[in-house]
């Protein structure tokens, strides 16, 4: 059964192009020029992904990202936009993209996030990864499914990027800035909130008292700290 993708892109130009290289690729796609008339369409069909500009007419594409994200938690989105400013990412981000590639992009690129989306989200082809337990959690690293201590979940593309980087580093202390730009490309130095909603969502997830974290640890003045083992003491 083909995927099915909703591209959510005014100028015609690039829609065309963009549905024409999916097509290519087996997808069944889906066009709308209007942030109205997408979220019209995902409340009658189902889809397995959003290719969303963020400067539509009517409702921008951040407001449509924010109503998919309440309506839809799971359903992926890929913003596709001009707009390549580090806040501007940052805020896409913030709304619940899972990712997010700025005009001008090669298509080799757009179809490869595509693909790696899909398959993160297990509606493409499994993708069996090493997994990590602690806590009495489980995560696979490669699809991003879990299983923790509150229940099963799918990390979403940007959770599983962070989650990612703060295994590689366990035990370490990593700087927001250097921590920003590992996850997600994001400039060291901007600055933004986006960072610690995402490491609640992690302590919501997996701690067993989010307000006390236990694994994903605040290192004040530093940065965060994810701990493997927190009863293991190091000298």
């Amino acid at each position: 059964m083909k995927n099915r993708i909703l591209v959510v892109e005014d100028e015609l130009h690039i829609a065309q192009a963009l549905i024409f290289n999916l097509e290519q690729e087996g997808y069944s796609v889906h066009h709308t020029e209007t942030g109205e008339e997408a979220l019209a369409l995902l409340e009658s069909g189902e889809f397995d992904l959003v290719v969303l500009d963020l400067m539509l007419p009517g409702i921008s594409g951040f407001d449509v990202c924010q109503k998919i994200r309440e309506r839809w938690e799971r359903l992926p989105v890929l913003i596709l936009t001009a707009k390549g400013e580090p806040q501007d990412k940052v805020a896409g981000l913030a709304m619940g993209a899972d990712d997010y590639l700025t005009k001008p992009f090669s298509l080799d690129e757009f179809l490869i996030r595509i693909a790696g989306i899909l398959k993160r989200s297990g509606w493409y082809r499994p993708d069996l990864g090493p997994e990590i337990t602690f806590g009495g959690n489980l995560v696979n690293l490669g699809n991003g499914k879990a299983k923790s201590i509150h229940g099963d979940l799918d990390l979403t593309e940007q959770e599983l990027k962070l989650f990612q980087v703060f295994v590689e580093h366990h035990d370490e202390v990593i700087e927001r800035g250097p921590l920003l730009q590992r996850a997600w490309g994001v400039d060291p130095g901007t600055e933004t909130r986006t960072l610690d909603n995402f490491v609640a969502r992690l302590r919501k997830y997996f701690e067993p008292n989010p307000s006390e974290p236990r694994h994903f640890q605040t290192i004040r003045g530093k940065g965060y700290c994810f701990r493997l083992n927190p009863d293991k003491t190091f000298e």
